[in-house]
């Protein structure tokens, strides 16, 4: 196995704490080359999820969000491979990812906002889903709106989906 293999499929997340937890884990198994998409809507731990892995890593912080400048390099304090921590969320196209001039063979990155973005950019990917809830309300189920009156619980469970891209892929060290 390689990557973030040991972690695919569906687990319950039950704090920010624990999130930054499985990031960390996260950190520890990922190696240059390695992409990570970040899928779920604001507020459900992507960047939580990314301060983990950044610490896993062993890279230079604080990671915060990259939303106004679309990519931040921590760079790694042990010898290992830098972390590109990326928002696409502004970004029009997987054309535009690649205009960032990204070293994804030499660096560990983080695509939050990112489902299909890397397609044609990279052979394999891992996508890395986060569902919130809604305080007393059960799951999101409105694509990120906030209903009427409904308040997000900061520690609410969230339930974390971990695939790989394109499933089943052979080669280049990645067991299919």
């Amino acid at each position: 196995m390689s990557g973030l293999d040991a972690l695919l499929g569906a687990r319950e997340v039950a704090s920010p704490s624990a999130m930054e937890a499985l990031g960390q884990e996260m950190g520890q198994m990922l190696r240059p080359g390695d992409v990570v998409v970040l899928t779920g809507p604001l507020g459900a731990g992507k960047t939580t999820l990314t301060r983990g892995v950044a610490a896993g890593l062993g890279v230079r912080g604080p990671v915060q969000s990259p939303t106004f400048v679309i990519a931040r390099t921590h760079p790694s304090l042990v010898g290992g491979a830098p972390l590109v921590h990326v928002d696409a969320y502004r970004l029009g196209s997987p054309a535009e990812l690649d205009d960032l001039d990204i070293d994804y063979d030499r660096s560990v990155v983080i695509v939050e906002w990112g489902r299909g973005m890397v397609d044609g950019l990279v052979d394999v990917w891992w996508e890395v889903e986060l569902d919130r809830e809604w305080h007393g309300r059960g799951a999101d189920t409105c694509g990120g709106y906030t209903p009427a009156g409904a308040a997000l619980d900061a520690d609410a469970p969230r339930r974390v989906t971990v695939t790989r891209h394109p499933a089943g892929h052979a080669g280049a060290g990645y067991p299919g």
